[in-house]
């Protein structure tokens, strides 16, 4: 197709869905048929010159927007003036990570890089490890996909260092996940949030003393708080329609909102309120951003 338009938030599939198209299309020269746009080089004209451009040596060019997030409305007009009418020798890919370009979707062969359903990920995994002569316990895939928090970006960086851990056992086993791989900040929040939705001090205790020494921490937990409120006084609105308002994917919303059971919207409202006061003690000085934490933590599990 001369044009795709994809968009998701795994980054490993935008990867994914790049390589399998310059692949398919047999790019030859590529330092004469490839031409990447993002934020620093952007500029409607340099973009049509390089997509009106004839191939040199190879069947087609490529062109690849990444990402833009600064770009005029008359630009966004020209574009769409080109995806009406586009170059059949050259296939423009249009990588949307941050929705900018989100009228192309209808003009272009959409590919959905949004996160995989679990089933399809443990498969990905389960294939890419029998590939490195290794193999990975039911147990232990559902745990890598927990601290991945879904994402195929990060269960790939994990699968590296799970891979070479110990190279003489071909299993790699739950214990070797909970040791080695690092948990997503989102998926720590999600868990610390369980936690003190159950009144689980000891768990909610070992997770804050683990989520203290990284930076903006207490900025996750607050605005997932935030959402948890907005969502719980919307139930009416969709996973799409909060997404959209709260700036978020529409994922993070229906994850949340699974979690929703373990609070009362009383009791969200008061740690709403609760947050406000201790951001505003720390802002002022009046308290440490660790101290913070732990008075957070305590406050909520006796709301």
């Amino acid at each position: 197709m001369p044009c795709y338009y994809i968009s998701g938030d795994d980054h490993y599939l935008y990867d994914k869905a790049v390589s399998m198209i310059t692949s398919a299309i047999n790019l030859q020269l590529e330092d004469f048929n490839k031409a990447v746009f993002d934020d620093d080089n952007f500029s409607y004209q340099g973009f049509f010159n390089a997509c009106e451009m004839m191939p040199m040596g190879s069947d087609k060019r490529l062109v690849i927007v990444k990402n833009i997030t600064k770009i005029n409305e008359n630009d966004k007009k020209n574009v769409e003036t080109y995806l009406n009418n586009p170059c059949k020798s050259t296939v423009l890919l249009i990588l949307d990570f941050y929705d900018k370009l989100s009228f192309a979707k209808n003009l272009c062969e959409f590919v959905d890089a949004k996160r995989m359903d679990r089933n399809l990920s443990k498969n990905i995994i389960v294939a890419d490890l029998a590939k490195r002569g290794k193999q990975i316990s039911g147990e232990a895939v559902d745990t890598l996909l927990d601290y991945s928090n879904g994402y195929l970006t990060n269960v790939m960086n994990e699968l590296d260092k799970l891979v070479f851990f110990d190279t003489s056992e071909s299993l790699i086993t739950n214990k070797v996940v909970e040791n080695v791989a690092i948990k997503n900040e989102e998926f720590a929040v999600f868990e610390l949030t369980e936690a003190l939705g159950k009144k689980d001090a000891d768990k909610v205790m070992k997770l804050i003393s683990r989520m203290e020494k990284e930076q903006g921490t207490l900025s996750l937990i607050s605005n997932h708080f935030r959402r948890l409120f907005f969502i719980a006084i919307s139930s009416d609105a969709t996973n799409a329609s909060l997404a959209s308002l709260l700036g978020v994917k529409e994922y993070a919303i229906s994850k949340q909102r699974a979690s929703l059971g373990n609070f009362s919207k009383m009791q969200l409202k008061k740690i709403y309120s609760l947050l406000e006061e201790v951001e505003y003690m720390v802002k002022s000085g009046q308290m440490l951003i660790s101290n913070a934490l732990y008075f957070l933590a305590f406050s909520i599990l006796f709301v």
